[in-house]
């Protein structure tokens, strides 16, 4: 069975109805262990809309939430101190850390958020 690391994209636009996100969760979802990090916990709860609290909070209970453990933390300022680009967030390098540790790949609407030569990137067209 493999593993999948969803990025918030793709949670945020399977929540707001995006066929492309819809496809890919659904084709992944019998065959494939789905995580997410908290660090996307705590960016979707931070844009979330009242109304969009009851059909979230089912999404995000039916996934395999991940904490950040000090292994993802420090992988995560390995790739921050790394990166030479300056607009590379942390939120993003914690991820990708969390990928990493968990040997998953990382699914993201947004590939170039993850220049990261070192995890499994699968890019789905939202």
């Amino acid at each position: 069975m493999k593993s999948a690391i969803v990025d918030t994209d793709i949670i945020i636009d399977f929540l707001r109805g995006k066929r492309g996100a819809q496809d890919y969760l659904l084709s992944i979802f019998e065959d494939s262990v789905i995580y997410c990090s908290v660090i996307t916990v705590a960016e979707i709860s931070a844009g979330m809309k009242p109304h969009e609290r009851e059909g979230t909070t089912e999404l995000v209970d039916s996934l395999n939430i991940i904490d950040v453990t000090r292994e993802i933390a420090e992988k995560g300022g390995e790739y921050k101190r790394d990166e030479k680009r300056q607009s590379l967030e942390l939120d993003d390098c914690l991820i990708a850390a969390t990928a990493f540790v968990k040997k998953a790949a990382l699914a993201t609407g947004n590939g170039k958020h993850y220049p990261m030569s070192d995890i499994n990137k699968e890019v789905v067209r939202l």
